[in-house]
């Protein structure tokens, strides 16, 4: 209970109302058409000290033995079984702009039934857009940051031994299909769409770029035309723009997640005027076995008899009340004094939303 008392505390504190913070634009937004593309390819890991894939898995023969047929050896897929490989997905980001020669790091997943890829390498691997066209190969060893071990029925796991990484494993062969922003024009996208957000947003760009041509299009796009003293720089002109400092606003937002029993409140959440009541109900049956046993030299047999107690114990309502424009430290506060625990929170945060009491967007992950 003390560890919920200071936990609660913590995010009470975190989550008061602060005034607002100036954002650089560059975590606001981003340029139309500069961003990345996602690469995808399959292939084989080597190496493997006898956790690759087993007999179940058969496409990673037939992958072995067509990658042996590329080399002059010519070997049917069911004339061999081996344990060493593992066939694998193989997933990277292109970066914007990347020109050939660039490095990227590689995520390699087993999609067999190996029980491990540490200690193999990935052998050469196409790694294609959703356009099936190559950008990028792969190969190296890989970096697993799971283990697992065991025998005998008795295993033990940590993290994914059966993920990897290869840091700068993958290397550009084509170059990233980005869009330069031209000097004629170009659009900004909001990560957030927020009519707020992008009206403070062109009203500052007009305000440090007087010459240039500013009109925001809608919630979550603005349409601007370079001035003319940096027609021949649009890179530098960029630069001051992902510098610029916007005041972003945001929603009164409620976040809970189920699965871990998290719950972030923004510190802007107001609270309607609202009684929470909360009590529990707990119900044990437990069951014990008398055991009868018969007079000796008797006829009789030895006989079970279940007994079974059940309890019933109700805790007494504890009701909590928030007055009107209560804060998140008040409610924080309010759920604590009745010893509400995370998952309870949850539940009272759900019926105090449904109850229309919750001044904020609530959503459940």
């Amino acid at each position: 209970m003390r560890l919920l008392q200071l936990t609660l505390a913590l995010l009470a504190i975190l989550s008061l109302a602060l005034p607002a913070r100036a954002v650089r634009l560059k975590e606001l937004a981003s340029i139309e058409g500069v961003r990345e593309n996602q690469l995808l390819g399959y292939g084989l890991v080597v190496g493997l000290s006898g956790t690759g894939d087993r007999q179940q898995t058969v496409f990673s023969m037939q992958s072995l033995s067509n990658l042996l047929r590329t080399m002059g050896v010519n070997v049917s897929p069911t004339a061999f079984r081996v344990r060493n490989i593992a066939a694998v997905m193989v997933t990277a980001s292109l970066p914007p702009f990347a020109r050939p020669g660039t490095k990227v790091d590689v995520t390699v997943s087993s999609i067999g039934d190996a029980n491990s890829l540490r200690g193999g390498s990935l052998v050469l691997t196409a790694l294609k857009a959703a356009n099936g066209e190559v950008f990028a190969t792969a190969q190296g060893p890989l970096s697993i940051g799971g283990i697992t071990a065991g025998g005998a029925g008795a295993n033990v796991a940590v993290n994914h031994p059966t993920v990897g990484r290869i840091p700068e494993g993958g290397l550009v062969e084509k170059p990233a299909p980005s869009v330069a922003p031209s000097a004629d024009g170009f659009r900004l996208t909001l990560r957030r769409a927020d009519f707020t957000t992008a009206s403070r947003i062109e009203q500052a760009l007009a305000k440090s770029f007087p010459e240039a041509d500013v009109r925001a299009e809608d919630a979550a796009s603005l349409w601007i035309r370079m001035p003319e003293s940096f027609r021949e720089r649009p890179v530098d002109f960029i630069a001051r723009l992902d510098a610029l400092e916007v005041d972003a606003d945001r929603k009164a937002r409620v976040v809970l997640n189920e699965r871990t029993g998290t719950v972030v409140i923004g510190g802007d959440v107001r609270i309607s005027p609202v009684a929470v009541l909360h009590g529990s109900l707990t119900v044990q049956v437990t069951t014990n076995f008398a055991i009868s046993q018969p007079g000796p030299l008797s006829p009789g047999t030895t006989t079970v008899a279940p007994q079974t107690n059940v309890q019933v114990a109700e805790e007494a309502a504890k009701t909590a009340t928030l007055p009107e424009g209560a804060t998140v430290e008040e409610l924080i506060r309010a759920l604590t004094t009745i010893g509400s625990t995370p998952r309870d929170i949850i539940a009272i945060m759900q019926s105090i939303a449904a109850a229309g009491a919750l001044e904020a967007e609530l959503e459940v992950i």
